[in-house]
């Protein structure tokens, strides 16, 4: 039995392999992969696993997106920490999904339940574009508290031209300054505009109104050139440049 793990956090990968042993399921690993872009990479250039556990929330957007770039031709039994997720997840025709932490007794279920299953369930596109425009809905945060000299400042969302990770460090880029952020991108995206700020790969967040051009670039991705860009590329991840450019029409 093939399995293929989606999963952005090492120890939620490794508890897994650990309860698959623990249960006498017979698998060969394949893979574990923890970003949508890499997920997509994966599914072209390999043979679809007999079975995939699959992490809603990855490094650089929900898993769900991996279906707006490719076909996934088998079984997934999603995981997630978050009950809203759950119920949708199950609706995409999923084998069955598993909130986290797992318990022993549910992941049997599922597994016995991927047993009796006697076809490959497919994602129904329509479900997936409602369920994306049900959890993309707009939040209201207008300001975003950031640190400066030995104190904190608050800066309107519409002074954030973009925001990027290093070395696990958030920050923030205005006009004329760069701020460290108290936040990881994923928790400062999720709080963020959807209409105005967009995460166009796994350590990059721009905001619509500092994007200058847009130019084609290798592997079918494109190119962003910022406001006060400060020495960093912006390069479009290639699963998200088709979803990008509607974002970029809306």
């Amino acid at each position: 039995m093939q399995v293929l793990i989606i999963e952005d956090e090492p120890r939620a990968a490794s508890q897994l392999q650990n309860m698959l042993k623990a249960s006498h399921f017979e698998y060969q690993l394949l893979d574990i992969i923890d970003t949508v872009e890499d997920a997509v990479i994966w599914f072209q250039k390999n043979t679809a696993p007999d079975l995939v556990f699959m992490d809603i929330q990855l490094a650089d957007g929900l898993s769900f997106e991996i279906f707006q770039n490719i076909e996934v031709e088998a079984p997934i039994i999603f995981t997630t920490a978050f009950d809203q997720y759950a119920i949708q997840a199950f609706k995409v025709n999923s084998i069955d999904y598993l909130l986290k932490p797992i318990q022993g007794e549910d992941l049997t279920k599922a597994l016995d339940k991927f047993g009796k299953s006697n076809k490959t369930p497919t994602i129904d596109p329509a479900i997936l574009k409602q369920f994306l425009t049900n959890i993309q809905t707009p939040p209201s945060r207008t300001g975003i508290l950031v640190k400066e000299g030995s104190g904190f400042v608050q800066i309107k969302m519409t002074e954030l031209l973009y925001v990027y990770s290093q070395e696990s460090i958030t920050f923030g880029i205005t006009a004329d300054k760069r701020y460290f952020i108290d936040e990881t991108i994923d928790q400062l995206f999720n709080t963020l505009e959807n209409s105005v700020f967009y995460r166009i790969n796994r350590g990059q967040i721009v905001s619509k109104n500092a994007i200058q051009k847009i130019d084609s670039y290798f592997n079918h991705r494109v190119k962003l050139s910022m406001t006060n860009p400060r020495d960093q590329e912006f390069i479009v991840s290639r699963p998200k440049t088709s979803d990008f450019k509607e974002w970029m029409n809306r």
